[in-house]
C-alpha cells in the first residue's frame, strides 16, 4: 500500500461539527485523486491503537489530522516498531488541534486545508529529532516518553493545560491564550528544582523550564528538530513589573531576550527535583514523575512531510 495514504482523523473537542472539517478534507482528498482510507479517533488514547493498526496493515504514508498531543501519541506508537519498520513510514500532519505548534513550525496553516494537502502529495521527507523523557512512575515502573516539540516543567505546564481548556471552552486561540494567562495569578508561582545542564547544577527557586527541540509553544524559539540538540529555557521568577515584560517579549516572540530567561543548548537534561511542578509533554499534561528524570534527544529517527 506504498501509495495509499492512512488517515487518522482526531476532531477537536470545542468544535460544534467536527464532521464538518472531515468532509471538507475527504472531498478535496477525492478532488486530488488521492488514494486513502480514513479511521476516526474516538479519544485521546486511541491514536497509539490506530496507528499501530495502519502500520500492521502495510501503510507507508500516515497522515494525522489533529495537534501536537495527536502527533505525539502517533510517534510513541512508531517507536515501538522495530527501527526497519519505522524507517519505512513517512508521518504527515494535517493541523486540526488545540494546539498545532510542530506543524506551525514547518508552515503548514489550520486555516489552508488545500494547501497542507497540495505540500503533503509532493512527499518531501526529512527525518527529523525526538525528545525522549525517562522517569519512574507512581508504580515505581521505568517509563519514557517521546516528544516532538517540548517538555515543559512548572507553571508553564500548568498554563498549558489552562490553555488547553479554555480553548475547548472558548474556541478561540487567542481568547484562551490571555485567558489562561489572567488564571496564572491563581497558579503556584515558584517551584524547588534542581536541574544538571552541561557543566552547570541549578539549585534554586524556579518559575518554569522548557526542554525543546523544536520551538517549544515560543519558549525555545531557536531550536529545530533535526540538529541533535535540545534548547533549554529556564525561567527564574521576575517581580511583577518583568512578569507583563516577559508577557509582551512572549508574544513579540523574542522570550530569550527577558532577562529572568537563562538558555541552554544540551544534549541532556537531568531533573533531579522538581518538587510539586507539573510536567507537560507536548502540551499534554502528564502524571508528575515520582523523583528524578533525565531529557535526552535521540537524531534523525521519524520521517516526516514538510514543505519545500
Amino acid at each position: 500500500m506504498r501509495e495509499r495514504w492512512g488517515v487518522i482523523y482526531c476532531p477537536k473537542g470545542s468544535v460544534l461539527r467536527p464532521q464538518k472539517r472531515r468532509e471538507q478534507l475527504e472531498r478535496i482528498l477525492h478532488d486530488r485523486a488521492v488514494d486513502y482510507d480514513i479511521v476516526q479517533s474516538e479519544n485521546t488514547k486511541s491514536v497509539e491503537r490506530l496507528m499501530k493498526m495502519m502500520v500492521n496493515n502495510g501503510y507507508k504514508t500516515i497522515i494525522i489530522v489533529g495537534g501536537d498531543s495527536a502527533l505525539n501519541d502517533a510517534v510513541n506508537s512508531l517507536m515501538h516498531e522495530p527501527k526497519e519498520v519505522r524507517e519505512s513510514v513517512a508521518l504527515g500532519v494535517v493541523p486540526n488541534g488545540v494546539m498545532n505548534d510542530f506543524a506551525s513550525f514547518w508552515g503548514f496553516d489550520e486555516g489552508e486545508l488545500e494547501e497542507t494537502v497540495d505540500t503533503l502529495m509532493k512527499h518531501r521527507v526529512r527525518k527529523v529529532d525526538l525528545g525522549c523523557m525517562r522517569y519512574v512512575n507512581r508504580d515505581g515502573e521505568r517509563c519514557h516518553r517521546y516528544f516532538l516539540n517540548c517538555v515543559n516543567i512548572g507553571l508553564i505546564a500548568s498554563i498549558m493545560n489552562l490553555r488547553r481548556q479554555t480553548r475547548r471552552l472558548f474556541g478561540s486561540r487567542t481568547l484562551s491564550f490571555f485567558t489562561s494567562f489572567a488564571l496564572m495569578i491563581f497558579q503556584r508561582m515558584e517551584y524547588k528544582m534542581e536541574l544538571k545542564i552541561n557543566s552547570d547544577t541549578i539549585k534554586r527557586k524556579v518559575m518554569t523550564v522548557c526542554v525543546g527541540s523544536a520551538r517549544g509553544y515560543g519558549q525555545t524559539p531557536n531550536a529545530v528538530p533535526y540538529n541533535g540538540m535540545l534548547d533549554v529555557s529556564v525561567v527564574y521568577h521576575p517581580e511583577v513589573t518583568q512578569l507583563l515584560e516577559g508577557l509582551y517579549l512572549f508574544v513579540r516572540g523574542k522570550f530569550l531576550n527577558h532577562r529572568s530567561v537563562h538558555p541552554y543548548r544540551t544534549t541532556e537534561v537531568t531533573v533531579v527535583e522538581a518538587k510539586r511542578a507539573m510536567v507537560g509533554v507536548d502540551g499534554r499534561l502528564m502524571h508528575t514523575p515520582e523523583g528524578p528524570f533525565k531529557i535526552t534527544i535521540e537524531q534523525e529517527v521519524i520521517n516526516f512531510l514538510i514543505p519545500e
